[in-house]
């Protein structure tokens, strides 16, 4: 039975977290959890998980090192949103543990660090992501050395098929009617902008080790499939259930192993499936991200960075929808060519770029 910790429990990823803890028991058990502020529901959740939590709003990264030195897990879930989940990554990585991770800006911000982390401290970085989680099962089915290219989809956002003259003109709300998926504000404006497809582009690069070339982003509005793997044969393999945020997690608690589970199988009658090119120029967004992930230094970092700003102003009505890419492009024609040897110079790249971000606001 694997003792589970989770980073976020009342965001969306640790919702679905919790609801497969709650039908897995003879699988899993909960050891502890963090929330970011709600102090009433987390502490109605320890109660109801009969474990230790803590709010990471007020207690400082030394706490969540006691929670997991107390706790002892065998794998912790970050569902933090944003930059702020690189350092609980960290402590978790360094202290032996595996991480279902699904807190892609440690990816974009700190790969080369965080997957030396684990090499020495003899632990693994398992993706959480649905499109990262569908291409880390499909490599280990068809063989790295037989992959020649890596497809991932994307539901193209509430505006996939708005024309670009109007772009400039939605509102906060309309960005965040998702077709598909139910997730927080930000990773829901960054799907409408492209944004989120491109941290996974760049993510895909880091965790797999290929270069931006070899990957491909196609629009596929139903979600079936959440990503292929192209065989050096030229063939395609494809993973498909239910746009379900639980399938993906459940397979990184599982791992290495493929257990059955309670969730409703996914039935191939009666579905359609579509594909079409992603719009870069409507939304460029995913552009920039091509190019910062073929750049060395910290223009990942720099992305990630001026996007969270760009798309908070953006939530908050002090800029138009259209701004967002606007202000990114803005912080990454500075220069970003020096890369980043310790986790300090992460952070102080990160910091860099926000200042920069808000400037241009």
């Amino acid at each position: 039975m694997k003792r589970v910790l989770v980073l976020g429990c009342t965001g969306s990823i640790g919702t679905s977290t919790l609801d497969i803890l709650r039908h897995m028991p003879d699988q899993f058990v909960t050891v502890g959890l963090t929330a970011h502020s709600n102090k009433q529901k987390l502490d109605e959740l320890c109660s109801e998980f009969s474990c230790k939590g803590i709010l990471t709003s007020q207690d400082s990264m030394t706490a969540l090192q006691a929670l997991i030195d107390t706790t002892k897990p065998d794998i912790v879930v970050n569902g933090i949103a944003g930059a702020a989940g690189l350092e609980p990554s960290r402590i978790v990585l360094q202290s032996g543990i595996d991480l279902a991770l699904a807190n892609k800006e440690t990816i974009v911000m700190a790969a080369p660090l965080v997957q030396k982390l684990a090499r020495e401290n003899n632990c693994h970085i398992i993706p959480v992501d649905s499109e990262h989680s569908a291409i880390f099962n499909l490599v280990a089915q068809c063989g790295k050395q037989n992959i020649d290219q890596i497809v991932i989809t994307a539901s193209g956002g509430p505006f996939r098929t708005l024309p670009s003259e109007k772009l400039n003109k939605v509102t906060v709300q309309d960005a965040l009617k998702h077709p598909t998926w139910n997730m927080g504000k930000k990773i829901t404006i960054d799907s409408a902008s492209l944004a989120n497809k491109g941290l996974e582009v760049i993510e895909a690069c880091r965790l797999f080790d290929v270069s931006a070339d070899q990957i491909q982003v196609v629009v596929h509005p139903q979600s079936l499939i959440h990503s292929l793997v192209r065989t050096k044969d030229g063939v395609l393999y494809a993973q498909i259930s239910d746009p379900d945020m639980k399938h993906p997690i459940v397979s990184a608690l599982s791992w290495p192993h493929i257990l059955p589970n309670y969730m409703e199988r996914f039935d191939l009658f009666d579905h359609e499936m579509t594909f079409f090119k992603p719009r870069m120029q409507d939304f460029p967004m995913l552009q920039y991200a091509f190019d910062a992930a073929k750049l060395s230094g910290g223009y990942t970092i720099a992305y990630n960075a001026a996007d969270e700003i760009a798309a908070h102003a953006f939530i908050d009505s002090k800029i138009h929808f259209m701004d967002i890419p606007r202000i990114v492009k803005s912080v990454l024609d500075k220069d970003w060519t020096t890369a980043p040897q310790s986790f300090e110079d992460v952070f102080a790249i990160d910091s860099k770029a926000r200042l920069i971000a808000k400037d241009c606001l």
